[in-house]
């Protein structure tokens, strides 16, 4: 691989067929020679799904790259500012890998009301703690439940309850990411006016799990 500047990267990368090939087949083996060490958090190099995430994530990140191209200020090395961009992609298609097969349905209980989250911590809460958290809960289930319809309700558990990728939530639903968006805004105000009647700040409600 042929060592470059950050303004022979942007060059070389704009130029004609020749010069532009011989610095995309630069790109790609920059990038797949990251992905090993950068996503060692996340997957190892021997799992035997590395290869093919690999080759997307390549694929993907040279396209996010020429389209970006202008973005680039040269704050930093031009590898690194794609090694960057290789990482976020890797792991968004880590976490829609993930949630591939989850279906919506399965979020729900046996019983049709949704799952809510449970406060983490690394030290058990005291009694009156934990008593202020449990009510806390039963009182934001009540909302979700009376405020929200149950696409409204389907939508919100999953992506900012269960952490489920927008596009993947979109796919299950049948629904354009914008549309899916708007679903969202909209059920964050039904639930924040809701909070308001009940005298409620989403501060107050974030303070109870800190």
């Amino acid at each position: 691989m042929n060592t470059r500047t950050n303004a022979e990267w942007l060059t070389d990368l704009r130029a004609d067929e020749n010069i532009r090939d011989a610095a995309l087949i630069d790109l790609r083996a920059a990038i797949v020679t990251s992905l090993p060490y950068a996503l060692s958090n996340w997957l190892a190099a021997s799992d035997p799904q590395f290869d093919a995430l690999a080759e997307d994530v390549t694929q993907e990140t040279i396209l996010k790259v020429l389209k970006h191209l202008d973005s680039f200020q040269g704050l930093s090395q031009f590898t690194t500012w794609v090694q960057k961009i290789a990482v976020r992609v890797a792991l968004t298609e880590l976490r829609r890998r993930r949630w591939k097969d989850v279906s919506l349905n399965s979020m729900m209980t046996e019983e049709g009301e949704e799952q809510m989250p449970v406060a983490q911590s690394n030290t058990a809460p005291d009694p009156a703690r934990a008593a202020e958290q449990s009510e806390m809960m039963q009182m934001l289930g009540r909302m979700i439940a009376e405020e929200l319809t149950e696409k409204q309700r389907t939508g919100m558990i999953a992506v900012r309850v269960n952490g489920m990728p927008i596009d993947e939530v979109a796919r299950q639903m049948g629904m354009e990411r914008n549309a899916l968006y708007k679903l969202l805004h909209d059920a964050r105000l039904k639930l924040k006016k809701r909070m308001e009647r009940e005298g409620l700040t989403p501060e107050e409600v974030l303070a109870t799990f800190g």
